[in-house]
């Protein structure tokens, strides 16, 4: 729930680092009371009426308080006190605009009170009049510069005008005044994030923990510009930091959960998620995530009780279906998986992939004709739909029966002459046929209809270079390919051969290392690295993945003959 932007402007800065988020740069508020120990009215019966005032704002009275308050005002109109306490009632029940004419009138009357300079800078701010706060806040500054909440306020105003130098010297200006503001250097951590200078930040959101070792919010602010420098086990130190002073913070749980899935780290993001699941947090979303983790790290039977469970409280949630129905697949459990795929109606947003799936078990159960029945029923009754097309040709295509798959999709390629897929399967196709020159014309079209085709890019790339044709044009296209999927093992192998293929051997080996690393149990692309490592001169190297290779292949003899002659190299030398 959004708070309003009344009491945004009335919380104490005592508070803030509390609400304060990485996004854009908040308003902080006052750090002191809006009024001075010292009261400046005139008369003693104004001094009266403002006491039975404040009495009833206490008692919650606002409307009986700015009665009372008028009453005040008319017996002593020329003090600015009053009229700024005035606005910190309007203030209080909304009225922005009659709360900042309440503050001009005590500013005309003493152009010097400065709690009418700091109400008139916040109330500005927070109607995004960021430009005229600015010279409220700056005058309060100069009647008062050893106080810190005017320097704050000021900053975040030139932030959100983007006058971000100006921000950076007002903080820097209250630092220098008081050395040991924990907000100051905070806000120039806020101030730096905005400025994307995320190594800068960290600096100062360091600084301001050390003064505040317990400043809560600057740690996590810290974590996340950890996160955008790809410092990532020191994000998770600050993290699991912040969680030991305070084991069931959710805001910190679901930062370091979601860094653990961002980086794999499955194993480590369970225990967060189950302790999210038992506090309530998240919800089914949660339970969903924990069924997803058991399903990557094939722990099925645990995944399955998870998706059974919350399908019994939610069974029309169609999606989580598919993930026990998957559960039970890649468990063998084909029936069941059947079972539970075709239980998806047709309505559903994910039908025509069940469908799919349910043929391919076909498949792979010795019944492949059953596959095929089932994908033609489905495209009797869904003869528009290219997905079950695409399919039924994959299908015929793991049966090697290329040419019942081209001519399946050529029959409906008027209806479907836009969509890049059809050509792109049809491209894959002609591949395997051995129709070369067919298959480049159709990834062609691919990029025609989706330029930035990623798997396109790559087939034309890779197929440019297993010809040895056209170097520099594949070179192109891989580039662009790595470009829009920086972290595929398979287009990083591709853009590896390529320089391989152009013999610039060490942008060869960068690249092709790299794809190892992603993808370490493919042999391409282990042979494609030991190549290179041998263009190189880098015989032991090479060796030893040919002897990799050899152990998962004993058959293969164009290998055996490669780590041979690698041998032979590095004895020479």
């Amino acid at each position: 729930m959004k708070r309003p932007i009344v009491a945004a402007i009335l919380l104490s800065v005592s508070v803030l680092p509390g609400c304060a988020t990485n996004g854009a740069v908040r308003q902080p508020a006052p750090s002191d009371h809006a009024f001075s120990p010292s009261v400046n009215i005139a008369g003693s019966r104004a001094l009266y009426i403002f006491s039975l005032s404040r009495l009833r704002m206490l008692d919650g009275d606002m409307e009986g308080a700015l009665t009372l308050l008028n009453g005040a005002i008319e017996a002593d109109p020329n003090s600015p006190f009053l009229h700024t306490a005035a606005a910190e009632i309007y203030l209080k029940t909304g009225k922005l605009d009659d709360a900042l004419r309440a503050c001009e009138n005590a500013i005309r009357i003493d152009p010097n009170f400065r709690q009418a300079r700091i109400m008139a800078g916040t109330i500005l701010a927070s109607l995004k009049r960021d430009k005229e706060a600015v010279a409220h806040l700056k005058k309060a500054i100069e009647l008062d510069p050893a106080k810190e909440d005017a320097y704050l306020h000021l900053a975040v105003s030139y932030v959100r005008v983007f006058e971000y130098e100006e921000a950076v010297n007002t903080l820097k200006a209250l630092i220098k005044v008081k050395p040991d503001s924990s907000l100051g250097y905070y806000y120039l951590g806020k101030t730096y994030d905005q400025m994307k200078l995320q190594k800068e930040a960290a600096v100062y959101y360091k600084k301001s923990i050390e003064l505040k070792p317990d400043f809560e919010q600057a740690m996590i602010d810290l974590g996340i510009a950890q996160e955008g420098l790809g410092l990532y086990d020191e994000a998770i130190g600050t993290y699991k930091e912040l969680l030991v002073a305070n084991p069931f913070n959710m805001n910190v749980l679901q930062h370091l959960m979601q860094l653990f899935l961002q980086q794999q780290r499955l194993e480590d993001a369970l225990p967060l998620l189950n302790s999210m699941k038992e506090r309530g947090v998240g919800g089914l979303e949660t339970q969903r995530k924990i069924g997803l983790i058991y399903l990557e790290l094939e722990r099925y039977d645990e995944a399955i009780e998870v998706f059974k469970d919350i399908l019994s409280r939610e069974p029309n949630a169609h999606q989580i279906r598919f993930y026990l129905a998957s559960a039970y697949e890649d468990k063998e459990e084909f029936d069941k998986a059947i079972e539970e795929f075709g239980k998806i109606p047709p309505s559903a947003f994910n039908y025509f992939e069940a469908v799919g799936h349910i043929a391919f078990i076909y498949r792979d159960q010795g019944m492949a004709d059953k596959g095929v029945a089932t994908l033609s029923d489905a495209i009797t009754a869904n003869p528009k739909q290219l997905d079950l097309y695409l399919y039924l040709a994959a299908l015929y295509e793991s049966m090697e029966k290329y040419s019942d798959g081209l001519a399946l999709l050529k029959d409906v390629e008027s209806g479907f002459a836009s969509d890049p897929r059809l050509h792109f399967r049809m491209g894959i196709i002609l591949d395997k046929m051995g129709k070369k020159e067919e298959s480049i014309e159709r990834m062609k079209r691919v990029l025609s209809l989706s330029p930035d085709d990623a798997q396109a890019l790559n087939y034309l790339g890779y197929t440019y270079a297993e010809l040895g044709i056209k170097l520099e044009e594949a070179l192109q296209y891989l580039k662009k390919a790595v470009e829009l999927r920086p972290n595929d093992g398979f287009i990083l192998d591709s853009l590896g051969w390529v320089y391989f293929k152009l013999k610039r051997y060490d942008d060869a080996v960068s690249y092709l290392e790299r794809a190892s690393k992603l993808v370490d149990d493919d042999l391409t692309i282990l042979e494609h690295l030991a190549d290179a490592y041998a263009a190189k001169r880098e015989y032991r190297k090479a060796q030893e993945i040919y002897k990799k290779i050899l152990a998962a292949e004993p058959g293969r003899r164009d290998i055996l003959e490669k780590k041979r002659k690698a041998k032979a190299e590095s004895l020479e030398r």
